[in-house]
């Protein structure tokens, strides 16, 4: 089956081709996607000072034959605002000194409840499929994340490595992350993490892994990102937070699920590794067990 793309998939798809007042109009629908479908064409233009004109071209420049084509996939899109670090910052510490907001815990968990629950909605399923059948198939699967993203990645290949032979974390701890890519080619895939602000390694990987016919999954939480226009698959991830940085919890979400689907697939030799592994860290003493 073909998977549908979202408007930020779509966008994303486009979004280095695009002018610089074309890239102005496709940032207002990527991030207001609710008011795009909800509000006339007239009222977005007098708020964005864009003209009617600039988003009927995106339009066509996105694929769609109208403006309306473009909003009614608007319709199913997740409206979010992307602040700076420092503006989140700012705003958390005058929201809490005017004593105006729930407790912060409470904040928190209604965010990322919000982001989880909005990301059954933008991960298309079949995609996610796909994605998954290629990833069991590769020869080598190399993930990689730098800066934020770094411990996810870590996480993600920490599970892996319990089920599969074939994980291969890039760049850990100093080591080199050219000659992980030197070795890889169209039998391996490659999964990058990365999210504003974008490490320039974690995009320029995904440009090197490209080049070499790689399968390429980019996760991500920004159409913006500059590594999707190599992605061979590419999800975008609500990441909204009441505190200064963006939330990883949706992107954990998924990580988890692939690594799921992907025991599902691997048969008994997934479990005998499993149970191989437990048995020599239980041998080596890597798990805490009460004293005698």
């Amino acid at each position: 089956m073909t998977a549908t793309l979202t408007i930020q998939e779509k966008i994303a798809a486009e979004y280095d081709g695009l002018s610089a007042k074309l890239r102005d109009a496709a940032d207002f629908v990527a991030e207001n996607p609710l008011d795009v479908a909800t509000r006339s064409l007239r009222s977005i233009s007098a708020s964005t000072g864009l003209a009617p004109a600039t988003f009927s071209r995106l339009a066509r420049a996105l694929g769609f034959e109208t403006y309306e084509d473009m909003r009614e996939l608007s319709r199913s899109a997740v409206g979010r605002q992307v602040l700076s670090f420092s503006e989140k910052a700012r705003r958390l510490q005058e929201e809490t000194a005017r004593g105006e907001v729930m407790p912060f815990h409470q904040r928190q968990a209604a965010a990322v409840t919000a982001n989880i629950e909005a990301s059954l909605q933008t991960v298309d399923p079949d995609r996610l499929e796909q994605a998954v059948e290629r990833l069991h198939a590769a020869r080598n699967v190399v993930l990689f994340g730098a800066l934020g993203s770094t411990g996810i990645a870590e996480y993600m290949a920490y599970m892996g490595n319990y089920f599969a032979t074939n994980w291969i974390l890039a760049g850990r701890m100093g080591a080199s992350l050219s000659s992980t890519m030197a070795d890889l080619g169209p039998q391996d895939a490659m999964i990058v993490i990365t999210k504003p602000p974008f490490a320039k390694r974690a995009i320029l990987a995904a440009e090197m892994a490209a080049a070499k016919g790689v399968y390429l999954v980019v996760i991500t939480d920004t159409h913006a990102c500059p590594a999707l226009k190599h992605a061979s698959a590419g999800f975008i991830l609500p990441s909204d937070s009441p505190q200064f940085f963006s939330s990883y919890a949706a992107t954990l979400v998924l990580l988890e699920t692939i690594v799921g689907m992907l025991v599902a697939r691997s048969g008994p030799e997934a479990k005998a590794r499993i149970e191989d592994v437990v048995a020599r860290s239980t041998q080596l003493e890597e798990f805490w067990a009460p004293q005698n």
